[in-house]
């Protein structure tokens, strides 16, 4: 429905609300282009938001529609006046009227709603008209426009941050040629997460994305170090064989030992079953050998060039694991043997003390050093057994040390 009618503006307020409007209008029109050409916006168009983003951008996309309908209405009501106005000096009644009713009333039809029947009258009007103007139409603009730019900042920031982040890690990836499989899936990592910045940026908080980067950051620094390798070997394979092959000597050797002291040490102490594991040493040399034969030449450039030395570095991977294992089972079984050992010496040291306070031929305390010493010279020796008879042994000492001083 229209507003009640304004007192008629005189010539000078005419022109100078014309003039005051135009130069609000033009400045709503540069800003509209701007926002028009803003990159979250352009992000929205090439990308079709989804998820979170799409669910926050339908109303802002109603927002955003509703202002360039606005700046129709504007610009259709001061084309008008303009029109009205023209370039007389004097202006009749008439016009002074029709012109405050444009530039200060609501002269603009803005939509029709149908009124239900039941809500009617039987003279009434059967629809709502709804007029809108200058003022009402720039009150409203000016109230949407800040959540339509949070909203684009918000799309933009987030993509400028992921796109910053995994740029120059993309770069490396690609460069890599999908080398390994690792490389391939840290591609995949980046790409997902370049999606995810592009259709659903709103998903994505601040740390996730940090977060998200440093992981992708460190498995490029992996691959990286990885190509590095696999380069090194390419450039001068006969080395690279030559050095996999005294890793694999080392292996055999250290299992070897490991075997030799698993025995001993099952042998000696009394202990739960060792690990017994598969000997992976004649495959691995069988492979090898098998390996040695081909001849790569230069650079590590793409997957195809890579096969031989891909393989080799991660023949190397693998007998690096079986001899760090056989290097824990080594370990183990000397960690038994050495425990004896440490009692022996103890019970040594507690004996020579023992003599030294003029105790040792003491009934109890020979006694005691008797069951430990016993218990050491036992094959296998229970090693629980002895920790106890030699902890027996020491307290005894102790107690007879301080019956002597009373």
């Amino acid at each position: 429905m229209r507003a009640a009618a304004v007192l008629p503006l005189s010539v000078a307020e005419i022109d100078r609300e014309l003039a005051d409007r135009t130069r609000q209008f033009e400045a709503i029109t540069g800003t509209l282009l701007e926002l028009d050409n803003h990159p979250g916006l352009n992000l929205l168009r090439h990308f079709p938001p989804a998820g979170l983003t799409a669910e926050r951008w339908e109303p802002i996309r109603q927002a955003l529609d509703l202002m360039w309908e606005d700046h129709g209405r504007m610009k259709a009501i001061l084309d008008q006046a303009r029109t009205l106005r023209g370039t007389r000096g004097r202006v009749d009644d008439r016009a002074r009227v029709e012109l405050t009713q444009l530039l200060r009333g609501r002269p603009h039809e803005a939509g029709r709603t149908p009124i239900p029947m039941a809500q009617r009258s039987l003279t009434g009007p059967s629809e709502h008209v709804l007029f809108v103007g200058l003022a009402d139409t720039l009150d409203r603009m000016r109230a949407t426009f800040p959540r339509i730019a949070e909203f684009l900042d918000g799309v933009d920031a987030v993509n400028n941050r992921v796109v910053a982040g995994l740029g120059p890690l993309q770069a490396q990836v690609e460069l890599a040629q999908g080398v390994t499989p690792e490389f391939r899936a840290v591609a995949a990592d980046i790409d997902a997460l370049m999606r995810r910045a592009g259709t659903d940026p709103l998903s994505l908080t601040g740390s996730e994305i940090d977060a998200r980067i440093a992981e992708i950051s460190a498995a490029v620094r992996r691959q990286s170090a990885v190509l590095t390798e696999l380069n090194a070997i390419t450039k001068d394979w006969a080395a690279a064989v030559a050095e996999t092959r005294r890793h694999w000597e080392l292996l055999r050797t250290t299992r070897d030992r490991a075997a030799q002291l698993k025995a001993e040490a099952e042998r000696r102490i009394v202990t739960a079953p060792l690990p017994a594991r598969p000997d992976q040493a004649p495959m691995l040399g069988a492979e090898l050998s098998k390996l040695a034969a081909a001849q790569p030449d230069g650079r590590v450039a793409g997957a195809a060039n890579a096969v031989p030395a891909v393989a080799l570095h991660g023949l190397r991977a693998r007998i690096a694991d079986a001899t760090a294992a056989a290097q824990a089972d080594e370990a183990l079984a000397q960690g038994l043997l050495d425990r004896r050992a440490e009692l022996r010496g103890r019970l040594g040291a507690y004996q020579a003390k023992a003599a030294r306070l003029g105790i040792s031929e003491d009934r109890e305390v020979l006694a005691a050093y008797q069951i430990a010493a016993g218990l050491l010279t036992r094959n296998p020796c229970d090693l629980a057994a002895v920790t106890r008879a030699v902890a027996d042994y020491q307290q005894l000492i102790g107690e007879k040390k301080a019956g002597k001083t009373r």
